[in-house]
């Protein structure tokens, strides 16, 4: 069976960041016994990287690169802001690279990185840590099938056996 819209992908991967000079810098790694499992075709993922996958069946393996502009962007200078400490009078103070999980006020989520921690508040990037990287993925394909009903409608997968999760 082929990946296409509105098929549950799961696959296994390692990440890495191609730098200017050419050289790779580990990021992540996924297996078979713990895929990565996603909906696909919904936009879930980034566009390149599902079409990138399209057609595959379970199985096969692929390498491609995504430029920052095919990825999460380019980075923007002095997308930082400044989080009162008071917000984290229960967690506790994060430490500096730290990524806090955030909600913009129309409900987005976004990912900052802790630059800096005063007293009085923690400065933080509001880029994507991805933000700026060329971004090279090795894949291979565990499986793929059609999504259940309830898992359209819910938007998202429900693992590699559609029974996983809620």
């Amino acid at each position: 069976m082929t990946i296409e819209k509105n098929h549950v992908v799961a696959l296994q991967y390692t990440l890495n960041a191609i730098e200017e000079n050419g050289a790779q810098t580990f990021i992540e790694k996924t297996d078979a016994e713990n895929p990565f499992t996603f909906l696909y075709g919904v936009g879930m993922m980034l566009p390149k990287f599902e079409q990138e996958i399209e057609g595959l069946t379970a199985g096969d393996k692929k390498s491609f690169t995504l430029s920052p502009q095919e990825g999460y962007g380019e980075r923007v200078e002095n997308a930082t802001t400044q989080l009162p400490a008071d917000m984290f009078a229960q967690s506790g103070m994060p430490p500096v690279g730290a990524i806090l999980p955030l909600q913009d006020q129309d409900g987005n989520h976004l990912s900052a990185v802790v630059m800096e921690v005063a007293d009085d508040a923690v400065t933080v990037d509001l880029n994507h840590p991805m933000a700026g990287k060329t971004l090279n993925f090795d894949v291979e394909v565990v499986l793929t099938r059609p999504a259940t009903e309830e898992e359209l409608s819910h938007g998202h997968a429900h693992g590699a056996d559609g029974h996983s999760g809620h």
